[in-house]
């Protein structure tokens, strides 16, 4: 095999992720029957497969005489960087891009057996297939272009991996967000559920008000989503309206169900003086945690009334081209997410 230039390096390395971008937006588009731009940057790469043609090159270039260690060679080496790939995106991003928990023998959905086979026998197709014609190409371009070529097309990569890097991380801050709000209606719903039950209120009455899984999963919720399936077949600044009106319409639920509980609050901070059989003390207490209740309230409706669709706008982005992407810790939120692009 050829010994390449660092500049040849680079421009296999981007060949190779064109041509995985290719093959996996035509594929995941057949399985969503819809065009998906697939990947994690916004450009036409996808530096898994660039990543995984390199580091097969290097680890076979002293067996690709032998077809069983190309495979065997090319197999491990291309596991072991999805696993590492895999691995460091779901620590660092808090999502996981590709999941492989439900099929047989995986090591922690990052990596699969069938999956490490597949990449043995690519191998063998990339090394005596693939390559060569792509080697000889490469070798009857111009020594002054491929410097140049390469330095251009990584000064583009660097500032679209950049900013994929940020829309990835605001992603896992919204999921981030948006559990700690879901988990912080929860609390409040159940500790003004107990305020309520103390001050003798109605309880089954109150639980139908502030119950916040039956509220965000009505009716309304149904209607958004016909809204966005209609939506796709308008526009985009249509669609795009139409998913941040959804964004809306859920942020007014969630107010909704902050005044039922503020309400629910300030019922029984009127009848607290009025229970009997309570010291001084126990008055002082109850008083204190409820006024704290209704400080935490008030701070988290102020939150979500000063928050902006279009903060949204890059995590969707990253959930369109990423339909199989997964959040362990964060998997209410993703899902709420994901219908909103249209797709569940």
């Amino acid at each position: 095999m050829h010994v390449y230039t660092a500049g040849q390096w680079a421009l296999l390395f981007y060949f190779y992720c064109l041509c995985g971008w290719v093959w996996e937006s035509c594929y995941v588009s057949a399985c969503q029957r819809r065009w998906v731009n697939r990947g994690f940057l916004h450009g036409p790469l996808l530096p898994i497969y660039g990543s995984g043609a390199i580091i097969i090159l290097f680890a076979v270039i002293p067996v690709e005489d032998n077809l069983y260690l190309v495979w065997l060679f090319g197999m491990i080496a291309a596991t072991a960087l999805e696993y590492a790939t895999g691995a460091a995106m779901e620590r660092l991003f808090k999502v996981r891009y590709w999941d492989y928990s439900k099929q047989k023998f995986n090591l922690n959905g990052h990596i699969c057996l069938t999956s490490s086979i597949a990449w043995g026998f690519f191998s063998i197709l990339l090394v005596r297939f693939i390559h060569p014609p792509v080697g000889r190409l490469l070798a009857r371009v111009p020594a002054l272009v491929v410097d140049p070529a390469a330095l251009a097309l990584t000064a583009a990569f660097t500032a679209d991996l950049v900013c994929s890097v940020q829309a990835a991380l605001d992603l896992r801050d919204v999921l981030t967000r948006l559990t700690e709000e879901n988990e912080e209606l929860r609390r409040l719903a159940r500790r003004a559920e107990v305020a309520a039950a103390f001050a003798g209120d109605d309880l089954r009455k109150f639980r139908e008000r502030t119950e916040v899984e039956k509220l965000l999963l009505q009716s309304r919720v149904q209607e958004e989503l016909q809204d966005l399936r209609q939506a796709r077949a308008r526009r985009a600044e249509r669609r795009q309206a139409a998913w941040e009106e959804a964004l809306r319409r859920r942020a007014q639920v969630k107010l909704e169900v902050l005044e039922a509980i503020a309400e629910a609050l300030e019922t029984c901070r009127e009848h607290l003086d009025s229970l009997p059989g309570l010291t001084e003390e126990a008055l002082a207490e109850h008083r204190a945690d409820l006024e704290d209740a209704v400080g935490r309230l008030r701070r988290r409706e102020a939150v979500i009334r000063t928050r902006e669709p279009r903060s949204y706008r890059r995590s969707l982005r990253i959930l369109r081209g990423n339909p199989s992407a997964m959040a362990r810790d964060f998997g209410d939120a993703l899902e709420a997410l994901r219908e909103l692009t249209g797709r569940k």
